[in-house]
């Protein structure tokens, strides 16, 4: 499913008429996964006055006390329809995600406390958002997307850390994207 959302990111690129209306190209971050201490950064792409792709992506490696972890790097690409123009108020936007992860060992989640998972996630999902301008280069925006995710990990039993307890997969339904973006547009 994700090579298969690739492609049409790919396809929509060649076949939409690329015209220069403005703001085409904008770096961003997402402030609430700061929050998670996972550092994160994307690029949209203006495509005619209505349509963008927004690419964004986040990794986190860092090691917590006590053995917790929360270890992953995330993709989730998106085009997005604007309602009056790119990069101006509101949209909405098909997304894909992927994610390879190895979590564990965290305090305030039932049965993570004395496990970990490793695995990947793999879905797609539906997005409604909002950007406000601020100036002429910067932005600030917020969305949320709600759609599916197909898990299949590993589960271990963190003593070691190296005793498997089992292999699953699970199907999720539910909210797969949040985020308050800070927008930088280069010129």
């Amino acid at each position: 499913m994700y090579k298969q959302f690739c492609l049409l990111v790919l396809i929509l690129f060649i076949v939409l008429p690329v015209r220069s209306f403005g703001q085409q190209v904008a770096l961003k971050t997402n402030l609430l996964f700061w929050g998670t201490t996972s550092p994160n950064a994307g690029l949209e792409i203006g495509l005619g006055q209505k349509f963008t792709v927004d690419i964004w992506g986040a990794y986190n490696a860092w090691k917590f006390p006590n053995n917790m972890r929360l270890n992953f790097y995330l993709a989730q690409p998106e085009i997005r329809y604007w309602f009056c123009r790119k990069f101006e108020g509101h949209f909405i936007g098909v997304h894909g995600h992927y994610a390879h992860f190895n979590i564990g060992q965290i305090p305030f989640i039932p049965n993570l406390e004395k496990h970990e998972l490793r695995g990947e996630l793999y879905g797609g999902g539906i997005t409604y958002g909002y950007h406000w301008a601020i100036g002429r280069r910067w932005g600030l925006e917020a969305m949320l997307g709600g759609g599916f995710a197909y898990m299949k990990y590993t589960k271990y039993k963190c003593e070691e850390c190296a005793e498997a307890v089992g292999a699953y997969t699970r199907n999720y339904f539910g909210p797969t994207r949040i985020g308050i973006s800070v927008i930088y547009f280069l010129r």
